[in-house]
């Protein structure tokens, strides 16, 4: 049989699997990075609300790193940098916050592991301008500061036999934590620009094992223990190549 005779079927072959090549061209690479930036809520001692100080929100930025495991799972390493502050004076109700003036600040430098999950399992395949929500939770640390102030204080209403007063002297004579650990649990929306870039929104809380984030506790609600949390926009690139399938324009012969 001639080299004629094959010519047609492995040509056929050789178009087939350009064909398919083309039409899978996607990101293998299972790696991404990404940038944000937002703001860090306080929510402690110092606030009567219980979403926490809206009032006193201090700006965060953050860049991470995303390791893809599968079209659901990604391994994300987060690093987030920012501040958080706490006012009683901010607020009139209840009115002895006031009186108490209690206030602090914080740096915040946070270290994490997170495990993310999107949710409609588009890791390997994302349509542009498609919208993916995703969770993520993890643990990691946080190095704080607190630089605690009570010089405003109306010793008029809060004596030497108050609670409070009472209680700050145990508080001064705490050593506050440098070193905390530090539990992000959190939820995102990714949507894609391009096959390589993304744009997200996510708010992420933290959930920490230390009522001294604000320097105090006794001399406030040692009963509960402080937390922040953050709200952030950012944007993602992934890395990643098409498939290098080399294919010849295929000319059909007769």
């Amino acid at each position: 049989m001639s080299l004629h005779t094959y010519a047609k079927p492995l040509l056929f072959i050789t178009a087939t699997v350009c064909f398919i090549s083309a039409s899978a061209q996607i990101n293998t690479s299972k790696y991404e990075i990404g940038l944000k930036a937002g703001i860090f809520i306080y929510q402690g001692d110092l606030t009567p609300s219980d979403v926490g100080s809206y009032k006193t929100i201090r700006p965060q930025f953050g860049i991470f790193a995303n390791r893809l495991l599968s079209q659901s799972f990604a391994i994300r390493i987060n690093f987030d940098a920012g501040s958080v502050h706490g006012d009683d004076a901010k607020y009139n109700h209840p009115s002895w916050r006031r009186d108490r003036s209690f206030r602090f600040s914080s740096p915040v430098y946070e270290l994490s592991a997170q495990l993310v999950l999107d949710i409609l399992g588009r890791n390997y395949d994302r349509p542009i301008k498609s919208l993916s929500p995703y969770f993520f939770a993890g643990a990691g640390v946080s190095y704080i500061s607190a630089k605690r102030d009570f010089s405003r204080m109306n010793t008029a209403v809060f004596t030497l036999e108050s609670d409070a007063v009472a209680g700050l002297a145990r508080d001064i004579a705490t050593v506050t934590p440098r070193i905390i650990p530090v539990f992000p649990v959190g939820i995102g929306f990714r949507y894609a620009l391009t096959k390589k870039i993304s744009i997200i929104g996510e708010s992420s809380y933290r959930f920490i094992p230390t009522d001294y984030l604000d320097g105090f506790s006794y001399s406030a609600n040692p009963s509960k223990n402080d937390h922040y949390y953050s709200h952030s926009v950012g944007a993602v690139y992934s890395f990643g190549k098409k498939n290098s399938w080399d294919c010849p324009p295929v000319a059909i012969l007769y």
